[in-house]
């Protein structure tokens, strides 16, 4: 195996041959881990095996052994962790490389229990809590599991495939049963996260347990929705809300209760584009150090399921879960990371820091600070949730990266009227320009819900609310891109209205390529209606 290998040297390395990427691998799952180290050295990555996994502070010593070359950038632990004492499942001490562990200070007052199952524990190199390289782990117990792991991650990023998946952005969320004014709360900020962080140049869906809400599809088939979500393809699959190691919290209606996802469900799972990255806002739903796999293993290890995963492995908290998604949304979009594990590892060092003048977190730390059972910990709980976190996947996951379009369009314009929109496309290929409803607003006006009514017509009535909500397209038009300026007119509906974006996509062997502009559409004047000469003659009094 020498000629894929750099083992250990007593002799320090030079700066070009030094040690940036180190793996953690049992013996038994090496030879079925070969062809992703000849993608990562092909890549330049200068790859060093440690088959130390005895235990967690063999397993530090090992990282902190190389980090000491000045060069360590990733860390990559193949093996599932082994089972907490006393929990002894049928592959327990085989094949694993053991989590690190620290004592719960903050979340224990959530009912948490009092250890917290940590890859963090490796990633900081100086006790301050933080990390300090890029670290994933496979979570897999035989070659056979290394393999389709492997071949995941080789398919996403050498054969990826062509089209709009890379644009999308699918949500899934529970209600917060925090009571009616945090809940209240948490939805708008939600929305506000949703139209600032993302760029409108992105689509997004959202799929919601409320069934008040016009974005919850038939609660009795939320569990298909969800998987519909997961199964079409995206750049990222976010669920938000409550959890056990196991499922995610049902919907609840009025005298019933519908599943969402279970780990049983990861045989139904089967992406047909692009495999996603999900994160889970959520409790115990990576909680990779028990016997029983957790909900983000069971999907990890479906063919057509996620290709990789970030999740919490014991009880989390709304403030550390929004600093969280807030920070990995800023290092994705307007840092534009390269690899899932220089976004992750970025995201977290933010969340150690105040971070003061961020609008995003001072709006957060605010309503920490009002509605938290814990608002004097709010510093404790962002560290607290660094640990929380782990990324199940590849480190070194190349992230897709669309290229920008410049989009220029009008400030405004009339509903009714022609609008021009023009811009400079780097990509030559096929795509489209649309005009859509800024997020935070629906194209039709959703009905109001003030009761459930378990009725057939009620019911059905939700489907077609769902799909309208999750449609912000006012017009949309093909068009070829030649890789350089473009322009086309949109005819703008006589009925469309308020804060939109037109909207570019460009699709081509090479890659996508999106762009945006704001476009406040202006309300049609309503004209008076016409009087006809007759109607406007006064009757003549009839006589009885």
């Amino acid at each position: 195996m020498a000629w894929f290998l750099l083992l250990w040297s007593a002799a320090p390395l030079s700066a070009p041959d030094a040690i940036d990427t180190l793996i953690v691998c049992p013996a038994s799952f090496v030879t079925a881990l070969k062809p992703w180290i000849a993608h990562r050295t092909q890549q330049g990555r200068r790859v060093q095996l440690s088959q130390v996994t005895a235990t967690s502070e063999a397993v530090r010593a090992t990282i902190r052994q190389t980090a000491r070359q000045g060069h360590l950038k990733y860390v990559l632990l193949v093996g599932d962790a082994e089972a907490a004492e006393g929990e002894h499942g049928p592959q327990a001490g085989r094949g694993c490389v053991p989590s690190g562990r620290i004592a719960a200070k903050v979340n224990v007052a959530w009912g948490s229990e009092p250890e917290i199952a940590t890859d963090n524990w490796y990633a900081d190199l100086d006790d301050d809590q933080l990390p300090d390289v890029a670290l994933g782990r496979l979570c897999v117990r035989s070659p056979e599991e290394v393999q389709t792991q492997v071949r995941k991650i080789l398919t996403y990023e050498k054969y990826p495939e062509p089209g709009g998946w890379q644009r999308q952005i699918n949500l899934v969320a529970g209600i917060g049963s925090l009571g009616r004014l945090a809940d209240t709360v948490l939805e708008l900020t939600t929305q506000k996260f949703l139209t600032d962080g993302i760029p409108a140049a992105y689509q997004t869906t959202m799929t919601y347990a409320n069934w008040r809400s016009p974005f919850c599809p038939d609660p009795s088939r939320f569990r298909e929705a969800t998987l519909f979500r997961l199964n079409e393809g995206c750049l990222f699959w976010i669920y938000i809300g409550h959890a056990q190691q196991r499922f995610l919290a049902p919907i609840f209606v009025p005298g019933a209760a519908f599943p969402i996802l279970d780990a049983d469900d990861a045989r139904r799972v089967n992406a047909v584009q692009g495999l996603p990255i999900a994160v889970f806002l959520a409790c115990y739903t990576g909680a990779f150090d028990q016997a029983e796999d957790c909900l983000a293993e069971a999907l990890l290890r479906a063919e057509g399921g996620p290709v990789a995963a970030i999740c919490g492995s014991r009880v989390t908290m709304p403030y550390g879960m929004a600093v969280m998604s807030d920070a990995l949304l800023d290092e994705f979009f307007v840092h534009r990371r390269g690899t899932l594990g220089d976004l992750f590892l970025a995201a977290k060092r933010r969340m150690g820091a105040d971070d003061k003048d961020n609008p995003r977190r001072q709006l957060l730390d605010a309503l920490a600070a009002a509605i938290s059972p814990a608002a004097d910990q709010l510093s404790a709980e962002r560290v607290e949730h660094v640990a929380l976190f782990n990324l199940l996947g590849d480190p070194l996951l190349q992230l897709p990266q669309p290229r920008p379009i410049e989009v220029h369009a009008a400030d405004s314009v009339r509903g009714g009227q022609s609008l021009s929109v023009s811009g400079s496309c780097p990509l030559a290929g096929e795509g489209w320009i649309e005009l859509v409803c800024r997020r935070d607003r629906t194209r039709v006006s959703p009905p109001g819900r003030s009761q459930f009514v378990p009725t057939y017509e009620f019911v059905r009535s939700f489907q077609q609310t769902y799909r309208q909500a999750n449609d912000p397209v006012w017009v949309a038009n093909p068009f070829t891109s030649n890789g350089g300026n473009f322009e086309m007119q949109l005819a703008v509906p006589p009925d469309c209205s308020g804060p939109c974006h037109a909207r570019v996509c460009v699709i081509a062997p090479s890659g996508v390529a999106l762009g945006a502009a704001d476009v406040f559409v202006e309300r049609v004047a309503e004209q008076p209606r016409p009087v006809s000469l007759q109607a406007a003659q006064p009757r003549k009094a009839v006589r009885k």
